[in-house]
């Protein structure tokens, strides 16, 4: 049997509900809440495989030490003591990254720099070498969180965050980040029960993951590589079979799923990025307005959209916003509509009554993600039918 471990799965702010919703499917075990972050134990194995599946995941850390910090010269000596033998071979490259929550210390980034000369330290009093730095393409990463006085050092088993699919060559302006749309999707419901839009997709991300959920592929399969590979445990087989069984559960989509912008930049990209994600059999992307188009489908349909704003296009809020409720009243019958927006102001214009409503970020900025249920008919006639 492989040890099992506590390791931490970073998310963002909103997302960690879903997130933990996510590993426990997976099977991971005692998993717990906490603030942009879910802890959870599992072993190697579970490692690979959250790192592979998890859609709402941007890094999953492996606490490797725990100890109290007084000041600089505590936390270098406590360093310098580990075995780093166990994680890092002399002739590789290493990054170190902090996070500071403390009255005893005030900069992550001299944070960082201790801990890097504890550990080179060790490594060439040991072996007469050390390994370099490289920011960009480390082969280890390790992260060190301080809260208060207590200190905690992880090996960072994903490398670049797990938002980078590797399917998205082409962005717009302000793509949303492909763990947030994601997020937006699973916190909206979104399972391939019915037929999708997305009338604003850009460059094409929330379609693409509503594919991905409808689908069940790994969320990274795309990946070219995680963190963990350049460990001295690394095991490609064990890894192998893992996404082998993961790729048996991949299942056929029944349902329509569908993309819309206006700008044929937009629409280009959406279908180069559709088609990088070799999901060209059950995504179409169309170069339409939404204010002039209609509901196409019979029976429900699954609206998730990141309407522009004020930020990002120079757009008049006050009637674009109008058009988004006149277009949904008029022409989308029978949808669950949901967007995400950071103008908080322009929600007002929509004249629809949301029926959920969720605080989130999106990047720095505060956002809300509504729900406006069009119904068929009149609603009392939806009252009946359940």
């Amino acid at each position: 049997m492989q040890n099992n471990y506590e390791m931490v799965a970073k998310t963002a702010y909103g997302l960690e509900g879903i997130l933990a919703k996510e590993l426990r499917n997976l099977g991971a075990q005692n998993v717990k809440e906490g603030v942009r972050a879910v802890t959870f134990i599992g072993d190697k194995g579970f490692m690979y495989k959250a790192n592979l599946c998890l859609r709402t995941c941007i890094k999953i850390l492996k606490p490797i030490e725990r100890f109290w910090v007084r000041d600089e010269k505590s936390l270098y000596n406590q360093v310098y003591k580990m075995d780093w033998d166990q994680y890092i071979k002399p002739d590789q490259t290493i990054a170190i990254y902090a996070t500071v929550h403390s009255d005893l210390f005030s900069h992550s980034k001299y944070i960082a720099l201790k801990t890097k000369d504890a550990i080179v330290d060790r490594i060439r009093n040991d072996h007469g070498i050390r390994p370099n730095i490289d920011t960009k393409f480390p082969d280890v990463q390790i992260n060190v969180h301080i809260d208060k006085s207590n200190c905690t050092i992880s090996l960072d088993s994903s490398g670049q965050s797990l938002h980078k699919r590797g399917y998205r060559t082409a962005t717009n302006i302000a793509p949303l980040n492909e763990v947030l749309a994601a997020g937006l999707l699973l916190l909206s419901g979104w399972d391939g029960q019915c037929d999708f839009l997305d009338p604003m997709c850009g460059s094409g991300t929330i379609p693409i993951e509503a594919a991905m959920i409808a689908a069940n592929i790994p969320a990274n399969l795309n990946r070219n590589e995680f963190a963990f590979e350049k460990w001295p445990d690394w095991d490609v087989d064990l890894y192998e079979t893992i996404e082998d069984s993961m790729l048996n559960k991949i299942r056929n989509v029944d349902c329509k799923i569908s993309g819309y912008d206006k700008a044929p930049s937009a629409v280009k990209k959406a279908k180069d990025n559709v088609q990088n994600a070799n999901l060209q059999e059950f995504v179409t992307i169309k170069h339409e307005d939404f204010f002039k188009t209609q509901k196409e489908s019979e029976g429900l349909l699954h609206m998730v959209s990141n309407p522009p704003y004020g930020e990002r296009l120079i757009i008049d809020s006050e009637s674009f916003y109008a058009n988004i409720g006149t277009t949904l009243k008029h022409g989308y019958p029978g949808t669950h509509a949901w967007m995400i927006t950071s103008d908080l102001e322009a929600l007002k214009y929509v004249g629809l009554r949301p029926s959920k409503k969720i605080k989130l970020y999106n990047g720095k900025l505060e956002a809300r993600f509504v729900k406006y249920e069009m119904y068929e008919g009149s609603k009392k006639a939806k009252k009946q039918k359940h």
